[in-house]
């Protein structure tokens, strides 16, 4: 079992779309019982599957899903974000975003907030057996694990997928991620 943290760190979660972004929530809600400070930075996509109200009761954080959000300050969030964040975890990550990450493309508020931030990157896939299988996908994977600070972490191996085929793409447990995004960060 995970015990308060004694030092508070700065969690930034991206959340993307994928029909495990429900997992973010309790990612998020385990991260602060913890003791930590968690910002949500969702893909458009991810909030079809998870809402913003959710995302932030449980970080106790203003959830950022666009740019039109970045009004409070001089300083955009995505960039606030990235100089104080101690981690960045995709929880899921699609294969859309882990192309972009891979690519350097910033479409997205997620996106813009990786290409500015410099700590650990934890990438924790969670789509399709065949998506994740493809050509394109795998060397996307191999790119961002190739990149210092960067770890590409699951998918989980054969099991029932959410569209009912059977193979490697589901989300790894909550369980394991939580502990992954705190051994990266130095908890």
């Amino acid at each position: 079992m995970l015990s308060l943290s004694k030092h508070a760190m700065v969690i930034v979660l991206g959340v993307c779309g994928s029909i495990a972004a429900y997992k973010a929530a309790d990612v998020a809600s385990r991260l602060v019982k913890l003791g930590h400070e968690v910002h949500c930075v969702c893909t458009p996509t991810a909030l079809q599957f998870v809402t913003p109200l959710t995302l932030m009761t449980l970080s106790r954080n203003p959830v950022v899903s666009s740019f039109e959000e970045e009004t409070g300050t001089w300083v955009p969030v995505h960039i606030d974000l990235a100089q104080k964040a101690d981690v960045l975890a995709v929880v899921p990550a699609s294969a859309n975003t882990m192309a972009c990450m891979a690519q350097g493309f910033a479409p997205n508020a997620l996106t813009s907030l990786y290409l500015a931030y410099r700590g650990p990157v934890l990438i924790f896939p969670a789509m399709n057996g065949a998506m994740w299988e493809h050509p394109a996908t795998q060397a996307n994977a191999a790119t961002l694990a190739a990149r210092a600070n960067h770890y590409i972490i699951g998918p989980a191996e054969e099991g029932m997928l959410a569209c009912g085929a059977m193979g490697k793409g589901r989300l790894i447990d909550t369980d394991c991620i939580v502990q992954a995004i705190l051994e990266h960060a130095g908890a």
